[in-house]
């Protein structure tokens, strides 16, 4: 059987100007809207030297058509033309051309990402008070702290290096940018970012955690969670900047070490009595020993 069509590598063009290709946009940005994202960008977003006249004009209107972009799975500033397609326009009183959303983006600073930190801290908070997004909260509560590799394609990017990552389980040098990233998670929720921190070039996973995790436990409070929080990461967060922050903050942590003479000698001078056998799920069939 062949087909009665010939396909060619023409582009799509979704113009249709009565039909909207993300109507789920609606209710995700309306419940943004009610947890005062946009009043929080006023109040915390300030770009006060522009490079170009134009481009610190309305951050509230270009940072929330950014984040509806993203919403729809925008991975480039192009594909921001998407919310200008077929009927979309009429969901937005503010629409802005990717060139101009490019142009607000370069009078970003290290500052600036601080301020949008400020941003997401307080709006997770009052989407937290408003809606169950973090079911169980109360009773127990989950931080997990770890860096990334986001890979980044331009040649001059700021802020990127190269840094491994694991492709197709094989260890790989990528170009990209190295964040830091908090999540917060109960036993019945999954993960929402909690904190998310920039660090320029090439850096260790470690770098700036405690703080990140002080930053974290003070939102994790706000969002509810009165019972106890554990803080939880691999070896690179086995240092003592990230225990003494857990400590000092009263909450639980459970991280990886290194293995070093100190280590190994802190190990053996632990008593046989004091191991406690732990069982993991059923179908790993081994048995771990722990304080």
């Amino acid at each position: 059987m062949k087909s009665s069509h010939t396909f060619r590598a023409d582009s799509a063009v979704f113009d249709e100007t009565n039909l909207v290709s993300s109507a789920g946009l609606v209710p995700v940005l309306e419940l943004a809207e009610q947890a005062g994202l946009s009043e929080l960008i006023d109040v915390h977003v300030d770009i006060d030297s522009a490079r170009v006249k134009s481009g610190a004009a309305n951050p509230v209107g270009k940072l929330t058509s950014i984040i509806a972009g993203m919403c729809t799975g925008a991975d480039y500033i192009d594909d921001m033309n998407l919310l200008r397609a077929g009927g979309m326009p009429a969901l937005f009183d503010q629409v802005y051309a990717p060139s101009t959303l490019g142009i607000f983006l370069r009078e970003f600073t290290f500052g600036h990402s601080l301020q949008l930190g400020a941003v997401l801290r307080r709006h997770l908070i009052a989407l937290a008070a408003r809606t169950p997004l973090l079911p169980g909260i109360e009773d127990r509560a989950f931080l997990d702290i770890d860096s990334l590799l986001r890979p980044v394609y331009g040649h001059a990017k700021e802020g990127a290096s190269y840094g491994h990552a694991k492709v197709s389980g094989r260890t790989v040098l990528r170009k990209g940018l190295n964040p830091l990233v908090t999540t917060l998670s109960t036993a019945q929720a999954a993960p929402v970012v909690t904190e998310m921190r920039l660090r320029g070039g090439k850096t260790g996973s470690g770098r700036g955690a405690a703080s990140q995790l002080r930053s974290a436990i003070t939102t994790a409070r706000a969002c509810g969670a009165t019972g106890k929080i554990m803080a939880r990461g691999d070896s690179a967060f086995g240092n003592k900047a990230v225990i003494g922050a857990a400590i000092a903050a009263g909450i639980e942590f459970s991280v990886g070490m290194t293995r070093n003479p100190r280590i190994t000698r802190a190990i053996d001078s632990i008593d046989e009595q004091d191991w406690v056998p732990v069982h993991y799920e059923p179908s790993w069939t081994r048995w771990r020993l722990l304080i």
